[in-house]
C-alpha cells in the first residue's frame, strides 16, 4: 500500500479508529523501509457539538502537519440530499474535499481509517439496498487516476481499534460525528444485525473476510 516518496495524506475525525491508524503510520514511519511523508486532514462538517480543538496540541506535539476544512454539510443535505442518507451523502462531500486538498498540496495517497466491520457493514448495505456485491476496497485509484486511495486497516476489528485507542491514551473526540448519533442509519441496523450473529457465530467476520476478498483488489471506486 506505501510505497517509497508516497506522501500520505490521513484523513482524521478524532475518533478512534483514525487516530489509531494515524498512530500505527507514526510508528511505521520510523523504521519501515520505505520513507514516507505523513499529514493530517480534519474536515469540520459545522455540525453541532463536532470540536476537534482538543486535537491541535496534540498534532504539533508530534510535529504533524495539520490541515483544517470547514463546510456546513449538514445543512447542505438539508437542502440538497434527495433519497439518500445523510451518512452516505456526508461521505461523498468530503471525499470531494479531501481529493482537492491532495492535489492542491501534493498529496499522492489518501489514507482512511475504515476497518473490518466497516467494510461488512458496506457488503450489507450494498447486497439489501443496492442488489450488488460491493464494498470498500482496501486499495484503488481514483476515476482520475492520480490519486491512491488506501485502507490499511482493513483486516482489524472495530473492538481491537477501541482497545489500541484506550491503551495508548489517545485523544479520541467523543463525538466525532454528532449527527449520526441522533439519526438513525442503515449502517447502524447493519451494525447492530451483524453484532447479533456473530454472537451465534464465532467465526462470523472471518467467513465474511474471506468472501470479501475478491472485492478488496484494486479496481473501480467504491
Amino acid at each position: 500500500m506505501i510505497r517509497d516518496g508516497d506522501r500520505i495524506l490521513l484523513a482524521v475525525s478524532g475518533g478512534k479508529d483514525s487516530l489509531s491508524l494515524l498512530e500505527v503510520l507514526r510508528h511505521l514511519s520510523s523504521y519501515a523501509p520505505v520513507r514516507f511523508e505523513l499529514a493530517v486532514l480534519t474536515i469540520d462538517p459545522e455540525v453541532p457539538g463536532f470540536d476537534p480543538a482538543p486535537l491541535t496540541e496534540w498534532y504539533a506535539q508530534r510535529g504533524l502537519p495539520w490541515h483544517y476544512e470547514r463546510q456546513p454539510i449538514m445543512e447542505q443535505a438539508r437542502e440538497h440530499m434527495d433519497g439518500d442518507s445523510f451518512c452516505a451523502y456526508c461521505a461523498r462531500m468530503k471525499r470531494g474535499i479531501m481529493y482537492r486538498l491532495c492535489r492542491d498540496q501534493g498529496y499522492n495517497v489518501l489514507a482512511l481509517g475504515q476497518h473490518l466491520d466497516d467494510l461488512a457493514e458496506s457488503l450489507l448495505m450494498s447486497m439489501f439496498h443496492g442488489g450488488q456485491l460491493r464494498t470498500m476496497k482496501a486499495h484503488y485509484r481514483n476515476d482520475a487516476g492520480d490519486l491512491r486511495i488506501i485502507r490499511p486497516l482493513v483486516y482489524c476489528r472495530e473492538r481491537q481499534m477501541r482497545d489500541f485507542a484506550s491503551n495508548a491514551g489517545l485523544p479520541v473526540v467523543p463525538d466525532s460525528c454528532p449527527a449520526c448519533f441522533r439519526m438513525p442509519t442503515r449502517r447502524e441496523h447493519m451494525k447492530v444485525l451483524l453484532a447479533r450473529e456473530e454472537a451465534d457465530h464465532p467465526h462470523l467476520f472471518a467467513n465474511l473476510l474471506r468472501a470479501m476478498r475478491p472485492l478488496l483488489r484494486e479496481g473501480p471506486t467504491d
